[in-house]
């Protein structure tokens, strides 16, 4: 009877072992391409004379560090409208930086990036943004009556179209929030914009004594597309969702046009500022 057993077992076990296939799965390495990180963003209250434009090469997946920095390019944005250039200075890090910025509302500047004897350029258009007249809580906006969010109010603009991207971070918490938005329903009303947690958020919902983070960015519409289209990607695909792709921005390899560029150009006005719940 043991002998049974005993035979039986290392049959089992025989049986396991011929059904172990090493199977070899072959991973696409993309390109190692160029990522321009140029967020020119002017805050209300202030100069916006200091600004920081980062550079970084992209790598493969399985690569323990995603990307590292570019030291060895020029970085040179241009006011289209005045022909006033903003030389930024290399750190010798990956950011390249100037103090001297002059932002004009509704100018249009040109960003130009020469690395490897490569050009690539993106033109943008800065744009204003309204101001935020206050801020609440509440527990009526949102999708749960039982949970608090923190709701900001504004003004839009009549006559004209409005884009807005907000950003919440609650204290403590190592990322922001991106929401995007427009006017198309809602133009010259006084709009509400609202922003809750729920069971699903890693820090959970707010309650008291929570410090919640907020900006406001006044974005063009081409930029709007870009990062709505990237907050959808970030949030995973659904039932019905489409399969996401390589997003491209606005940044153009004038030299290679095969070897584009990620990231993007943008010139945003924003107010900030901050709500704690009661």
């Amino acid at each position: 009877m043991k002998l049974y057993i005993k035979l039986i077992t290392l049959l089992t076990i025989s049986l396991f072992i011929s059904c172990e296939d090493v199977i070899d799965v072959e991973v696409q390495n993309a390109p190692e391409r160029l990522v321009i990180e140029a967020s020119l963003d002017w805050e209300k209250g202030t100069t916006g004379a200091n600004q920081t434009i980062k550079l970084s090469t992209s790598s493969t997946y399985f690569v323990e560090d995603q990307s590292s920095p570019v030291t060895n390019a020029t970085v040179k944005v241009t006011n289209t409208n005045t022909s006033e250039e903003f030389i930024f200075e290399n750190q010798n890090n990956g950011d390249y930086t100037i103090t001297t910025f002059n932002p004009i509302i509704e100018d249009t500047y040109m960003l130009e990036v020469i690395y490897n004897n490569e050009v690539y350029t993106a033109t943008e258009n800065l744009k204003p943004v309204t101001d935020i007249t206050r801020v609440e809580q509440s527990t009526e906006k949102g999708f749960d009556d039982e949970v608090l969010e923190v709701v900001a109010y504004f003004n839009d603009p009549e006559d004209e179209k409005n884009f807005y991207l907000f950003r919440f971070k609650e204290d403590g918490d190592l990322f922001y929030e991106l929401e995007a938005g427009n006017d198309q329903f809602i133009n010259g009303n006084e709009i509400d914009w609202w922003h809750e947690k729920d069971e699903d958020d890693n820090q959970g919902e707010f309650t008291t004594g929570d410090r919640v983070e907020l900006e406001m960015y006044g974005i063009s519409e081409t930029y709007y597309n870009y990062i709505n289209t990237l907050i959808e990607q970030s949030e995973g695909v659904g039932l019905f969702g489409t399969t996401p792709v390589a997003l491209k921005g606005n940044c153009i390899n004038q030299t290679n046009a095969n070897n584009y560029a990620h990231g993007f150009f943008r010139l945003t006005q924003v107010v900030k500022t901050n709500y704690t719940f009661e």
